[in-house]
C-alpha cells in the first residue's frame, strides 16, 4: 500500500505518503489563496523527499470537506485527476474527522470546528478521535453555544470564537498525514471509505444575478 493523501479544505495546503504504516513524507504549508499555485509542488515535495514516483502510488486519499468551494475543489479535482491518469481507488475522508484524529483524543465528547468564513464555522462532536457523532455542519458559534458548552474543541474555528469554544485545543488545521493514517487504519480494517464528493454545506459566493437579461442578438 502506498496511499497519496491531500487536502485543501482550509486554508492548510497539505499533502502526505503513507505506505500502509507509517507516514513516510508529508508537507503542509498555510495560505487560504494559493491552493492551486502550492499544492502540485507540494506533491512532488513529498514523492521527491520518500525517493518515490507517483507511479508508485496505489491509491488516493483526499479530504472532502467541509470546506468554502474554491479551495475544497482544488484537492478534489487533482485527487480525480491523478486516480485516473494511475487507474488508481481514490477515497474520500471528512477532513474534520482527520483533525479529530489527529486530537488523539481516547474519550470525549469533544468538537472539531474549523473556520467557515462569513462569522461561521463547520463543525461536529466526537465520541473519540475516531468516532463522529454527528453529521457536519455550519453554523454561527452563538447558535452552537449551548449544544457544545463545556466541551473540549479542536480546529481553527475554535480559536476564533473563544466565547463559544473556551477550552481549545491543538491542531489548528488538518494535516494530510493524519488523513492518510486514518484512512490506512480504515481499508486495513475492512471499511468502505466514502466515494470523494465534497462537502460545501452551502451554495457557492457566486450566483447568476437575478433578472437577468440576455443581451446577445438574436
Amino acid at each position: 500500500m502506498l496511499l497519496l493523501a491531500l487536502d485543501t479544505a482550509t486554508p492548510a495546503v497539505t499533502v502526505a505518503l503513507h505506505d500502509g504504516t507509517d507516514v513516510i513524507a508529508s508537507s503542509s504549508q498555510v495560505d487560504a489563496r494559493r491552493h492551486g499555485e502550492l499544492l502540485l509542488p507540494a506533491v512532488d515535495r513529498v514523492l521527491a523527499e520518500a525517493g518515490l514516483a507517483l507511479e508508485a502510488v496505489t491509491g488516493i486519499v483526499v479530504g472532502v470537506g467541509p470546506g468554502p468551494y474554491t479551495g475544497l475543489r482544488v484537492g478534489l479535482m487533482t485527487a480525480d485527476t491523478f486516480g485516473l491518469a494511475l487507474g488508481v481507488p481514490v477515497h474520500g475522508v471528512c477532513t474534520l474527522d482527520g483533525l479529530a484524529y489527529a486530537a488523539d483524543i481516547e474519550k470525549g465528547p469533544f468538537v472539531v470546528a474549523t473556520d467557515a468564513r462569513r462569522k461561521e464555522v463547520y463543525w461536529a462532536t466526537y465520541a473519540d478521535s475516531r468516532t463522529r457523532l454527528t453529521d457536519p455542519a455550519v453554523d454561527r458559534p452563538a447558535d452552537i453555544a449551548e449544544r457544545v458548552a463545556g466541551l473540549p474543541a479542536v480546529g481553527a474555528g475554535a480559536l476564533l470564537y473563544p466565547d463559544t469554544f473556551p477550552h481549545a485545543l491543538e491542531p489548528e488545521h488538518v494535516s494530510a498525514a493524519a488523513l492518510a493514517a486514518l484512512a490506512a487504519e480504515r481499508l486495513a480494517a475492512g471499511e468502505e471509505l466514502p466515494v470523494p464528493r465534497p462537502l460545501y454545506l452551502r451554495r457557492p459566493d457566486a450566483q447568476v444575478p437575478k433578472n437577468y437579461k440576455v443581451v446577445t442578438p438574436k
